[in-house]
């Protein structure tokens, strides 16, 4: 089994980049089925762990959209801190329009609970998430998960956007804390 370290801990390869392929086409497939021939929603990005599967999941859609990005932070090592921080804010109107949340992993749904409410603010018309990574065990949210990639265990992973302690992220597959 492959592994890599990173910093202290070691990894192990959990998900080949031909099932994180498999994963962004599913969620792709289900969005181009629900927005076909709707108004182009806004795909807002949530930064930095988003980017690699945005830009993958852009690639695959076949419905007109648009692009933002948003940054928050609630992470710190390999736990949630429970506080989020708010780093860059969005610039465009979402008022009355479709907005589908990007984010690269959804566990204890702090992160998504802050950004939703900041979202409500500017009365969009609908506001739906879609994740590459679903950890069912850690959420602790009330909102639902419209489109998911894959269920996974609630493991600390780093790969595909995803990091420890900004390590990682440019892994093509996903590995696994070794514990």
């Amino acid at each position: 089994m492959r592994r890599v370290v990173l910093h202290d801990k070691e990894f192990e390869l959990s998900m080949p980049k031909e099932d994180i392929h498999e994963s962004v086409k599913r969620v792709a497939d289900k969005i181009n089925s629900e927005y076909t021939d709707k108004e182009a929603p806004l795909l807002l990005s949530i930064l930095n762990g988003s980017f690699i599967f945005t830009a993958d999941l852009v690639r695959e859609l076949e419905i007109d959209c648009k692009i933002s990005f948003l940054k928050l932070s609630s992470y710190e090592g390999t736990s949630t801190t429970g506080n989020v921080k708010k780093l860059i804010g969005l610039n465009e109107n979402i008022e009355g329009k479709s907005v589908i949340i990007i984010e690269d992993i959804v566990d204890t749904g702090i992160t998504l609970a802050e950004i939703i409410s900041l979202l409500e603010e500017k009365k969009p018309k609908e506001i739906k998430v879609a994740t590459l990574l679903y950890k069912p065990e850690s959420y602790k949210g009330d909102h639902e998960i419209h489109y998911v990639g894959k269920e996974i265990p609630n493991d600390f992973i780093v790969g595909y956007g995803l990091d420890y302690d900004d390590l990682g992220r440019n892994l093509a597959d996903i590995y696994t804390v070794v514990e």
